[in-house]
């Protein structure tokens, strides 16, 4: 079994692969303070709880945007499953060719993002993660990776509104029920959500306009389904794509392998 650790900066998601198939998948807060054997505990109980043991784990895969908790996971594999585990960059033979002029600063994520777009639904594609940043990463044929903008996440912008605005109240995003709010949650859950899916649109628009193509629009993160229900342009809501591709990559590095 392969287990995949998709480590961002608010959660660490762990997917666990049976050949083709998810067998299981958890969500755990990311904190660099937590140490290996307390993350360790985590991950084990886990997968106890799911009913599986770690001996069922011959491969293990990480794509990290902390760096601190990528040398926690990475002793994870060695110490608790010892297995030598893949750690996704910009060097990892993926199979994208990473058109920039610095490729090491490319999250890992982002990169997975874009090998699953390419080899999932095809390209030209544009994948949107809407994560505690949003990102947008443009793969055109030939799965090349010409970059992509980086924009506040949606809890992130209403977190900045709740904290800096005295009289209004932390609510609970979800689908908004009118436009114009008739209450002061209303009318906040109106400007975040619709807010922020205007955002969205608003730069998938400027992006295809700038490469001259109309891309396939493939949405995914905790808040995709929320956005792409309201976009005029979000053609597909793909929540698993980063395990997807992180299992991919792993797939590619173990044919390569022998």
């Amino acid at each position: 079994m392969l287990l995949a650790i998709d480590v961002g900066n608010t959660h660490v998601v762990l997917g666990l692969y049976e050949d083709e198939y998810l067998r299981g998948s958890w969500r755990l807060l990311s904190d660099s303070r937590r140490t290996v054997d307390e993350y360790a505990m985590s991950v084990l109980e886990l997968l106890k709880a799911g009913g599986f043991a770690p001996k069922q784990i011959h491969r293990v895969v990480i794509a990290c945007v902390v760096p601190q908790l990528s040398r926690v996971f990475t002793k994870i594999a060695h110490k608790y499953l010892h297995i030598e585990p893949l750690v996704i960059s910009h060097e990892t033979n993926t199979g994208l060719t990473i058109d920039l002029a610095e490729p090491e600063r490319v999250g890992a994520d982002r990169i997975v993002n874009a090998v699953a777009a390419a080899s999932l639904v095809g390209t030209p594609s544009l994948v949107i993660d809407l994560g505690t940043a949003t990102t947008f990463d443009v793969v055109d044929e030939g799965a090349i990776y010409r970059g992509g903008v980086i924009a506040p996440g949606i809890n992130l912008s209403a977190e900045a509104l709740f904290s800096r605005a005295a009289l209004l109240p932390s609510i609970e995003l979800r689908s908004p029920e009118r436009v114009v709010g008739k209450n002061t949650q209303e009318a906040m859950l109106s400007g975040i959500v619709y807010g922020y899916t205007e955002l969205v649109d608003g730069l998938i628009d400027r992006i295809n306009a700038e490469m001259g193509k109309d891309y396939l629009i493939v949405a995914t993160g905790g808040l995709a389904r929320i956005v792409a229900e309201h976009s005029r342009h979000v053609d597909i809501v793909m929540p698993e794509l980063t395990l997807q591709g992180m299992k991919l990559i792993a797939d590619l590095q173990e044919e390569e392998n022998g």
